[in-house]
């Protein structure tokens, strides 16, 4: 099946690096070498065959069908798709960029975040807002163009996940208190989900539902909890078992649930219908149709997908953000 892949050149500038461990106790890329330790990730290779283990609908996206973004990036993590941007923070010098998704012109955003795994873009397309849980200080902070970095909320555990509520609060998820929070654009905080295993990425199908990605549970892999019409949450649920290290999710344009997760020492997309997995109780990791099948090393941090379903995912080993489209 013919793939359509274009390529797309940036020139992002990030002058330090860090290294990343993701476990129970240590789960987050740190700032570069000269202000923090480095540690080792260690990823338990599965026994499955990866391919084998999926049921495809189409053929899944391999390496050679992904366009890189090459230039000076140098392992980018949070990053957020917006009027037709890519917002990419690097951890490694505390800066956003702000990169045409199609002819990856970019530009400096705006430096003093210090380390976002998640961002999530607003607001009038000349004028846009970013809000972003700051791995560092514990704290939801609110990025202005031109220049302003505004604290929000604090008192987070290992701030991770940020997903849309309403039109005034959001989800967070916190990956060392293993819960979720509610904020509210005040900087109200309140618990709503706990008892999670480091929770990662969310992502919310705007009516009832948030989906949670647990990067330190492969059992738990993918969990869903309902919000009641008092605000109060279900009891989570498995939606997917057997993934390792899954760390970003979305709810993408064609009604699908995209999640990027390892396989043995490889990064790799997937995606399952949410609907039907709860209908039949959950979905195992069998039940996984691969969409990217990557030879790029795991753990796989950004994961974003645009309106006409070009998928854009970077891991946390390598200055490249790659990208492809999802056939139809």
């Amino acid at each position: 099946m013919a793939k359509q892949i274009l390529a797309l050149v940036s020139a992002l500038g990030c002058a330090a690096l860090y290294a990343v461990a993701i476990s129970a106790q240590d789960m987050t890329p740190t700032a570069a070498p000269e202000k923090t330790d480095t540690v080792t990730l260690e990823v338990t290779p599965l026994a499955a065959d990866p391919v084998s283990s999926a049921v495809p609908t189409f053929d899944a996206l391999t390496q050679e069908d992904l366009s890189v973004l090459t230039g000076n990036v140098q392992r980018p993590n949070g990053i957020a798709y917006f009027n037709n941007f890519l917002y990419i923070a690097c951890t490694g010098d505390q800066t956003i960029y702000e990169t045409n998704s199609e002819t990856g012109a970019t530009r400096t955003y705006i430096w003093g975040l210090n380390n976002a795994h998640t961002l999530y873009v607003e607001g009038e397309a000349s004028a846009p807002l970013i809000f972003a849980p700051d791995y560092l200080t514990n704290e939801l902070k609110l990025i202005r163009r031109g220049g302003t970095v505004q604290t929000v909320a604090t008192g987070f555990n290992g701030p991770w996940g940020i997903e849309f509520l309403d039109e005034q609060q959001f989800f967070v998820s916190n990956l060392l208190g293993d819960s979720v929070d509610v904020v509210t654009r005040e900087g109200d905080r309140q618990p709503w989900l706990e008892d999670l295993s480091a929770p990662a990425g969310l992502a919310w199908d705007g009516a009832d539902t948030l989906y949670i990605a647990n990067n330190g549970s492969t059992r738990r892999a993918v969990m869903f909890a309902t919000m009641a019409p008092d605000g109060s949450a279900s009891e989570p649920e498995v939606l997917v078992s057997g993934l390792q290290n899954t760390t970003g999710l979305q709810l993408a344009a064609d009604g699908n649930l995209y999640f990027a997760y390892s396989l043995g020492t490889r990064g790799v997309v997937g995606r399952v219908d949410p609907v039907a997995c709860r209908e039949n109780g959950g979905c195992t990791n069998e039940q996984v149709e691969i969409v990217v099948y990557t030879e790029i090393e795991a753990p796989l941090a950004g994961l974003v997908i645009s309106p006409d379903m070009r998928l854009f995912v970077h891991t946390m080993f390598s200055p490249s953000v790659y990208w492809g489209r999802i056939p139809e």
